[in-house]
């Protein structure tokens, strides 16, 4: 016989916004010092970080689509 189950606790708010721009800023920041590197690095890593930052820019755009900017709950 199973036991009491228990209550799953509450979602934690987050300000996902927050996070993406952190994150888009950490990014940023990985590109300017590749940037800066030059050709002593590989181009891989370069693309890594546009990719990142494009990524971000789509995420911030479907949380606008959805209206997760607008809202504040």
């Amino acid at each position: 016989m199973p036991g009491p189950t228990k209550q799953a606790p509450p979602p934690l708010r987050v300000d996902t916004v927050r996070v993406v721009l952190a994150g888009t800023a950490v990014w940023a920041v990985a590109l300017v010092v590749l940037l800066l590197l030059g050709d002593r690095v590989d181009r891989v890593w370069t693309w890594t970080c546009v990719a990142g930052i494009a990524l971000a820019a789509v995420g911030l755009g479907i949380m606008r689509w959805q209206g997760q900017l607008r809202r504040r709950d």
